[in-house]
């Protein structure tokens, strides 16, 4: 499972994050979502049935415990993140949309978003001869919006290895000024498919895992590993400054998980429903560390992070925007005003090549920003509803 989110609990965010989904994609006005529903207690995950026809497979989860849930859909291996819905607070239901192809799953909650979850049960996606109908127009779009975001995640990749080549070097010579100059310019290539990551099993918490959500005997690796050093002036009193020795073991992990990363995304393919709730996901990324100012906790670059996650979700929807158009005109619209309303917000914290630093914000300009996220998150949670029938 990903790395764990801690609640939005700042002026009430409360975004619905769903990550990657697989199976084909199907766009029928006429056709109807499978409903199943989910209630997550402490101690248990009731899922109300445990097949349905392969397609689209909508998953109502509501949230009977006392922590923060999250609901999981996991591939046939039980480790793969199919489909998830995250941040659920106590007494709140969130719907996950999912396109299936016929096949073994397994569903999981985990209440208070730690250790292994609770109540995970088999989960089968039947065969069906039901077709839905899709006009060769459409079609293509498809296959092009497909198509153009595997190249764009492929390219943000190559440029993130480069990227942490250049950063792990300065960082491992000892060269603290160029490289706290590269990590959040760097980061922002991983910030912008964050999502992709997230379903490789374990390599998201090794390049990315946060200090404050490290379980007890877990190995701290990654990016905010090596922040943390970059920043000590930041650090808690009586933090130490890593050795050389530590310093070359975490660059030689860092460029070795970003090099499986990039292994692992050559020749990835996707469809529709994959971008609609990636582009979901990336707002929850924002909206449960970035506008919280929790994500980059020494160096205080959350902006740059906001920005890139900001841009991958926009990059997202941009491809499925001419599909949408033609089956939910005014949602579009209602998304396009938020996007740029929350643009400009981000244009107003621009310095030079950067940003503002998160302890420069005034808290009216943080409540500004998560209020917009929130704006922004209600209309972007219906797009995988809306074009995945």
């Amino acid at each position: 499972m990903p790395r764990v989110l801690r609640s939005a609990s700042l002026f009430g965010l409360g975004i619905l994050g769903i990550g990657l989904l697989s199976g084909c994609v199907a766009n029928n006005p006429a056709a109807t979502h499978t409903a199943i529903t989910v209630d997550s207690s402490a101690t248990d995950c009731a899922v109300s049935a445990n097949e349905a026809p392969a397609g689209s497979i909508r998953f109502s989860v509501t949230n009977s415990g006392d922590q923060v849930t999250e609901f999981y859909l996991l591939a046939e291996d039980g480790l793969r993140i199919v489909g998830e819905a995250e941040n659920i607070g106590p007494g709140l239901s969130r719907d996950l949309v999912v396109q299936l192809d016929a096949g073994s799953y397994f569903t999981a909650c985990k209440p208070g978003m730690t250790g292994d979850g609770v109540g995970k049960a088999a989960f089968t996606a039947t065969k069906t001869d039901a077709a839905a109908t899709v006009n060769v127009d459409l079609a293509t779009q498809i296959d092009t919006a497909n198509t153009n975001y595997a190249s764009y995640v492929s390219d943000q990749i190559d440029q993130l290895v480069t990227g942490t080549d250049a950063f792990a070097a300065a960082y491992s010579a000892g060269d603290d000024d160029t490289a706290r100059s590269l990590y959040a310019s760097t980061r922002v290539h991983w910030e912008r498919v964050e999502t992709i990551a997230e379903s490789f099993g374990d390599l998201d918490p090794k390049l990315d895992l946060r200090e404050a959500d490290l379980e007890e005997g877990q190995n701290w690796t990654g990016w905010h590993a090596i922040e943390k050093d970059l920043w000590p002036q930041d650090a808690e009193a009586g933090f130490l400054a890593y050795t050389a020795g530590k310093r070359v073991a975490l660059t030689e992990q860092l460029v070795a998980d970003t090099a499986t990363l990039h292994e692992k995304v050559q020749g990835l393919t996707f469809n529709l429903s994959q971008q609609t709730n990636g582009a979901i996901g990336l707002l929850d990324e924002v909206a449960t560390g970035k506008v919280t100012g929790e994500e980059e906790t020494w160096s205080h670059t959350d902006l740059w992070a906001f920005q890139a996650n900001v841009d991958g979700a926009k990059v997202l929807y941009d491809g499925v925007r001419p599909i949408l158009l033609k089956t939910d005109a005014d949602l579009a619209a209602s998304l396009d005003t938020e996007f740029a309303s929350l643009q400009t917000l981000l244009d107003a914290q621009r310095v030079g090549d950067g940003f503002t630093l998160y302890t420069d914000l005034t808290p009216a300009e943080v409540r500004a920003l998560a209020d917009q996220v929130n704006a922004l998150g209600e209309p972007l949670n219906q797009l995988t509803a809306a074009l995945v029938l």
